[in-house]
């Protein structure tokens, strides 16, 4: 999926950019109107799986006393309702003819009209801007509005989870580079969202994100929440976003997911429009890292920054605008700590170098140690962001296990799957099985036994298709020597080598997929066996409030766990496979002599 997506990307922008040089317009000028029709492409996407229920619903209400509108159907059903005029492919069957800017516009007004929270956040009057112009002098020519369209409709049908913030968070930095601009510093990838909110499981309540961008972060909690059979509409989220634009697409995207939230425009240092202090029941964020530019007077009298105490040069700041604080930091770790409730927990991503500060940085971290808030801490593989290079790692705050001081430290650098040369993202698995190291470290066998059960289960299945393929790979073999033999000296048919060259592809791609699942489970076993939580060197030690004492208040993980480990040297999963594999054996050792018999033929006719 990430593949097809990163294609799909690649594709959207070149088209994309290939209009801005007929149009003559810069990115800037046409990436809100371009974002505005992904939003309608993924909003009709996911009104037409219910379609056909709503209509369903709505004509066997008719002929009962309390007929239903479609819109009452729509809203319990999709979580919102799209009119036929706001539908994307209402706007796609219009001839070049017809009047498509203002089409676009109806159609986003159409959406406001029954999601009120949207208004002022959807595109409308943009689209009559994007027609070239000569000589000052606009032509009209809607044919380029729509083939923008066309480019759009591009979108698979079928793509899910938070597929419009990637698309959004991609063209963003795109848009942000072809302007001279850093770009892509906002999304947090979805594998480290994932493992975040499994740490935390915000299950139900109000989650705060005080730099929320497009609101992955909340996608990804209501995800949680429907994989544990729970509604999305048990959590609340509040979000705060310093960029206008980028609040506007942060709203659609919760409209998207029929999330209820409140998204506002501010800068977190110096407003607090949700009133966070002792109030929520999840803070998850990736704030932006070490910036040096905020006012020391305008946060130093804020309870939400000084309660653990605020960062403070050693002389005053000869900026021309004030003393600045040092690095802001540790004023969104203060923000974390201090916007919990008293069961509160959070989740943050944050570089590297503030789990080691020092000066009076390593005084705050000192306090909010001894305070015991600080459940864990998790070092990230490098390369995992798109935009960002610094090493970073994941805090992890619990104020309800205050009480026990302790706090367990992860190494995950060496758990990852290489998506290119370049970056690298958590598997499902990663993720399973780092919760589970939080789980049974707090006492939680049975979830690591439900772990286990599940890839026995999955091991089972997977097994079952390696036969297949194996025996799918025989059955061409066979059919490829039964052609050689009946028609000696004639090349094998086109059809025959594509099912043989599928069938190995599809053999490797299952090994594969078997190796990586029964290589977890040993992971488990050969760490943790029987559920029991333990210091594993290298991986995983949870330190007393002395032993974080003695290292000066550090937090950084590689300072507990010992050595790094390889995972290939820890998890040697020949074993297991050697074991799996013997029972097919047979089924293996037939399709070879095969294979050598096939050889056999096409070396004897000179191929």
């Amino acid at each position: 999926m990430a593949e097809e997506l990163k294609q799909f990307e690649d594709r959207l922008w070149e088209a994309a950019d290939k209009l801005r040089s007929e149009s003559g317009l810069k990115s800037t000028q046409y990436s809100t109107p371009l974002l505005g029709l992904i939003f309608l492409r993924f909003a009709s996407n996911k009104y037409d799986k219910f379609k056909d229920e709503i209509e369903a619903e709505f004509s066997a209400s008719q002929n009962t006393r309390n007929p239903k509108t479609r819109e009452e159907i729509a809203l319990s059903k999709c979580g919102y309702y799209l009119p036929e005029k706001s539908h994307f492919d209402y706007l796609l069957s219009l001839s070049e003819q017809e009047d498509i800017p203002l089409a676009i516009k109806q159609a986003m007004e159409g959406i406001e009209q029954h999601k009120p929270e949207l208004v002022g956040s959807l595109p409308k009057d943009e689209y009559f801007n994007l027609e070239p112009k000569e000589d000052g002098e606009t032509i009209r020519d809607d044919s380029l509005t729509a083939s923008l369209l066309k480019i759009i409709n591009s979108i698979p049908r079928d793509l899910e989870g938070d597929v419009f913030g990637k698309v959004y968070e991609y063209f963003l930095g795109k848009f942000a580079s072809s302007e001279g601009k850093g770009g892509g510093e906002y999304y947090t990838p979805t594998s480290v969202v994932r493992l975040m909110v499994e740490m935390i499981e915000p299950y139900k309540g109000r989650i705060l994100d005080p730099a929320c961008g497009s609101g992955g972060m909340f996608v990804q909690s209501a995800d949680f929440v429907q994989r544990s059979n729970d509604r999305p509409d048990r959590i609340s989220v509040y979000g705060i976003e310093k960029e206008n634009e980028t609040v506007k697409l942060a709203r659609m995207n919760m409209f998207l997911h029929g999330l209820n939230g409140n998204i506002v425009q501010a800068n977190s240092y110096y407003s607090d429009p949700h009133n966070s202090f002792g109030t929520f029941d999840f803070v998850m964020a990736n704030p932006p890292f070490n910036v040096d530019d905020v006012s020391y007077d305008k946060v130093k009298d804020d309870p939400r920054f000084n309660t653990f105490g605020i960062p403070k040069n050693k002389t005053k700041s000869k900026s021309k605008d004030g003393e600045t604080v040092p690095n802001a930091n540790y004023l969104w770790i203060n923000q974390f700590a201090t916007a919990l409730n008293d069961t509160g927990r959070a989740a943050l991503v944050m570089a590297s170098i503030a789990t080691d500060a020092g000066k009076s940085e390593a005084e705050i971290r000192a306090r909010l140690v001894e305070d015991g808030i600080v459940n864990a801490m998790l070092s990230l593989p490098s390369n995992m962001f798109f935009s960002v290079t610094l090493p970073a790692t994941l805090w992890f705050f619990d104020k309800a296990r205050r009480e026990d001081k302790r706090v367990l430290f992860i190494n995950a650098r060496n758990f990852y799957k290489q998506i290119d040369r370049a970056h690298r993202e958590f598997t499902d698995e990663h993720i399973a099985n780092l919760a589970c190291i939080r789980h049974i470290y707090q006492g939680d066998e049975v979830h690591w036994h439900l772990l286990m059960s599940h890839y026995d289960s999955r091991i089972h299945d997977l097994t079952a298709k390696y036969e297949s393929c194996v025996e799918e790979k025989n059955a061409a073999t066979i059919e490829a020597e039964s052609f050689l033999s009946e028609n000696p000296g004639k090349n094998l048919k086109t059809d025959i080598k594509r099912r043989i060259d599928a069938a190995d592809a599809a053999l490797a791609d299952a090994e594969k997929v078997l190796t990586h699942f029964t290589s977890m489970r040993q992971w488990l076993i050969d760490n943790f066996p029987d559920g029991k939580y333990r210091d594993v060197i290298g991986l995983c030690k949870a330190a007393s409030i002395d032993e974080i004492r003695e290292q000066d208040y550090s937090l950084n993980p590689g300072r507990y766990v010992g050595v790094s480990f390889d995972v290939e040297d820890l998890n040697d999963f020949r074993e297991s496979m050697t074991a799996l594999k013997s029972e097919l054996s047979a089924l293996n050792d037939k399709s070879n002599e095969l294979m050598e018999s096939i050889v056999g033929h096409l070396n004897q006719l000179g191929v």
